[in-house]
């Protein structure tokens, strides 16, 4: 679970680097072995057989257990933390519609915390009179354990792009709030918001940055000139959107003005995705479903 949790942040930070910190997620895995050393490593021949016979009432083999289960639940719960602030920011600064990062590390946590939930019961089982079931469970866990390594080539393979992360140093738009509130900076005046507002969604429909497939709130802060913090909170705070539902939204109003156009009634759904900054048909669906309550074909048809 320290590896797993370590990999989950590799991937979710582009500049996740190991650190002598990192070396404290052993302290469990020592603690284990401490309490192994007395009856177990020191153990005679004699002992040692002993031991075999009588694994399952031994208290440390108990107390294994007990502290992987800890670890495992402390664990899985920090992977699902930083999974949904992976996913915040990722939707507050970027508006790449194939979020491939996420949708693959919530998989595959997902997959293993079923493939544990089936580990689980078989050491439930271990230490019940209904021994039948423990050999085969141990073929459901070993066909798991195959399919799931399988899967992680194959998606792997296919998706050389899959491990974009963003950058760890990035807040939240509530977490910016508040230091700004903590900083006691004046906070700007009504009429200034309005106006900023306005001055960033005339830009944005006048020149149409949102039709580059990658645009991130960085790069349109440095088009509209104002600081990249000024703006998140301005799009993620003051007008109540995500960054990427932001500039989703013109995508779609602008496929929506293609799909009304009678001089481009032979432009596929597919070129038309394209061209308005989607880069997947599926998203491009979703998003457009969400604002028209329609597919892009029933509004055509419409």
């Amino acid at each position: 679970m320290p590896i797993f949790y370590l990999y989950v942040k590799a991937v979710c930070h582009s500049d996740f680097r190991l650190k002598p910190k990192h070396l404290t997620l052993l302290i469990p895995f020592v603690i284990a072995n401490l309490v192994f050393i007395p009856r177990l490593y020191l153990a005679t021949s004699i002992e040692s057989i002993y031991i075999y016979e009588h694994f399952k009432q031994m208290l440390e083999i108990r107390f294994f257990y007990i502290l992987g289960e800890l670890q495992y639940a402390f664990y899985i719960v920090l992977v699902f933390v930083i999974l949904k602030k992976y996913k915040e920011i990722y939707l507050e600064n970027y508006t790449n519609t194939n979020n491939s990062s996420y949708k693959w590390l919530f998989q595959m946590t997902m997959f293993f915390l079923i493939a544990h939930c089936i580990v689980l019961f078989k050491s439930a089982i271990r230490y019940t009179d209904y021994n039948v079931f423990l050999n085969s469970s141990n073929v459901i866990i070993g066909t798991i354990a195959l399919l799931i390594s399988c899967w992680f080539v194959l998606k792997a393979l296919n998706n050389p792009d899959l491990f974009k992360g963003v950058d760890s140093n990035m807040l939240l738009v509530n977490e910016v709030v508040i230091s700004t509130e903590k900083e006691l900076v004046e906070t700007p005046k009504s009429a200034e918001i309005a106006s900023q507002i306005e001055l960033v969604k005339k830009y944005v429909l006048e020149n149409e940055p949102f039709l580059e497939p990658s645009l991130t709130i960085q790069e349109l802060a440095k088009q509209v000139n104002i600081p990249v913090r000024d703006l998140s909170v301005l799009i993620n705070h003051h007008m109540n959107q995500h960054f990427f539902d932001f500039i989703n939204e013109y995508r779609i109003q602008k496929a929506m003005r293609i799909l009304k156009d009678p001089s481009k009634n032979k432009l596929t759904i597919l070129e038309i995705l394209y061209e308005v900054g989607f880069n997947s048909k599926s998203s491009f669906n979703t998003a457009f479903k969400k604002y028209t309550n329609q597919t892009p074909t029933e509004f055509r048809n419409s």
